[in-house]
């Protein structure tokens, strides 16, 4: 199974007990656990640097690494359920990359890959 057809997946399983919910709200719910997952790596990161002194250090840079990837993935799987699971999350991605990456000099235009369907 390639990455794209693994994120189709996890976002159809995602979707699947909430198919009787109405379109918006899944569509809200999706987005909005982008940021729950944010707030648990800025809790992460607050622990690894044991910012709380009540608290102290209670995560590793790896557990901030892990929340920051959770982030990722559940944005890119919102993605996917957005786009009806068409599997172009990470081309979307990648050609989203190669556009900051222009932007910001590090790449020539002629490096870029045409953009696709906003």
């Amino acid at each position: 199974m390639t990455p794209s057809e693994k994120l189709v997946a996890l976002s159809r399983w995602i979707d699947a007990p909430n198919a009787h919910r109405d379109p918006e709200a899944q569509a809200w719910s999706r987005i909005a656990k982008v940021a729950e997952e944010h707030g648990e790596a800025v809790a992460a990161y607050i622990g690894a640097i044991g910012q709380n002194p009540r608290k102290g250090v209670t995560h590793t840079v790896d557990d901030v690494v892990d929340e920051l990837l959770d982030v990722a993935l559940t944005a890119l799987a919102a993605v996917e359920h957005l786009r009806e699971h068409e599997g172009a999350a990470l081309t979307l991605l990648e050609t989203k990359l190669d556009r900051v990456a222009q932007r910001a000099g590090l790449v020539p235009a002629a490096e870029s890959r045409p953009a696709t369907r906003p």
